[in-house]
């Protein structure tokens, strides 16, 4: 009988916990911003670098702007269809959260194909596809490399209404902030693993598109989101209320989680990713009375997690509010 591969074992880190930290990563990419103006380029460049917004965004003309993103990480399940399945809902989670709408996606993939086998592979990118092909958007052709870890993920290419993007800038004080997903795949995947245990409830949640949520935010006039991903609830939120100049309010007690991510974290199953991201949004943090344990629950490293919205839409929990800013706080848990 054949050992099944525990996809998960082949890689350092698992899904956007492997994120290069958010601090390390604003210094990397300091200073290069658009080209030098005087160069002429096609469209306009509406959303670039500069606020790390979830995709970079041209306009073509009124009517129409070009949404460009890419996402890829190591395994964060041992499934490999499954795995395909949450790669590329997280990559077009970055279109959605933008408010656009997936049009074509290609395939990057990085394989140890000395060490795993090509039908594993094969599973991956069929799971690729069945996700976006949910999503109904294009997936041809791709990229891959030999690697000494697997990677796997979509660059995807979609459009939006120049004049209704939801933008991580846009965020204005008075509003309420809402919550799409529940927090936890994070400890969750960890416990994954370090342990084999299967949380069929969290591989459906990440491999669950944000496509619904993303149209319920534009009908309901929404100008701010943003996706909760690698930066867990804290670092995204933080992003959003320092881009848009003011300060995020969050009630502890509305944050939804999965089951078992509680418990997990209590056990430890908290990964590197999470700390970091806790340690990079302290300095600008005012936790309350919030405990430790909570904190690095709202830091959470997520995969394809849920859209953060200023504003309500109907079925999401309304997390907290956005106030004026205040001092060099960006977000207040309550």
């Amino acid at each position: 009988m054949t050992t099944p591969v525990r996809l998960t074992q082949y890689a350092h880190g698992g899904g956007c916990a492997c994120k290069i930290p958010p601090g390390e990563l604003e210094e990397m990419v300091a200073g290069l911003g658009p080209v030098p103006s005087g160069r002429e380029l096609p469209g306009e460049l509406l959303v670039g670098l500069e606020s790390g917004d979830d995709a970079a965004a041209v306009r073509l003309n009124g009517d129409t702007a070009v949404l460009s993103t890419t996402d890829f990480f190591t395994p964060v399940v041992d499934d490999a269809f499954d795995w395909g399945r949450i790669a590329a809902a997280n990559a077009l989670s970055d279109i959605y959260a933008m408010g656009g709408t997936p049009l074509l996606a290609v395939n990057l993939l990085g394989w140890p194909r000395d060490v795993l086998p090509a039908s594993l592979a094969r599973e991956v990118l069929r799971g690729g596809l069945a996700v976006a092909t949910e999503a109904r958007c294009h997936l041809a052709g791709g990229h891959s490399i030999d690697d000494p870890e697997p990677k796997y993920g979509l660059a995807v290419t979609g459009t939006a209404h120049p004049s209704r993007l939801l933008r991580n800038d846009s965020a204005v004080a008075g509003l309420p902030i809402s919550l799409t997903k529940p927090l936890g795949v994070g400890v969750l995947n960890n416990r994954h693993k370090q342990t084999g245990e299967v949380f069929a409830h969290a591989v459906e949640s990440m491999a669950t598109l944000n496509r619904e949520s993303s149209a319920a935010a534009l009908a309901a006039g929404v100008r701010a989101a943003t996706d909760v991903t690698g930066f867990g609830l804290l670092g995204h939120l933080h992003k959003m209320a320092r881009a848009s100049g003011v300060t995020a309010v969050v009630s502890a007690a509305a944050v939804p989680y999965l089951d078992g991510a509680e418990s997990s974290a209590r056990a430890g199953y908290v990964s590197g990713g999470t700390k970091r991201n806790l340690d990079w949004v302290r300095p600008h943090l005012d936790p309350g009375e919030a405990s430790e344990l909570t904190l690095l629950l709202l830091a959470d490293a997520q995969t394809s997690g849920g859209l953060l919205i200023a504003g309500e839409i109907p079925g999401a929990p309304v997390i907290g509010e956005l106030v004026p800013a205040v001092d060099r706080v960006t977000v207040q848990v309550r």
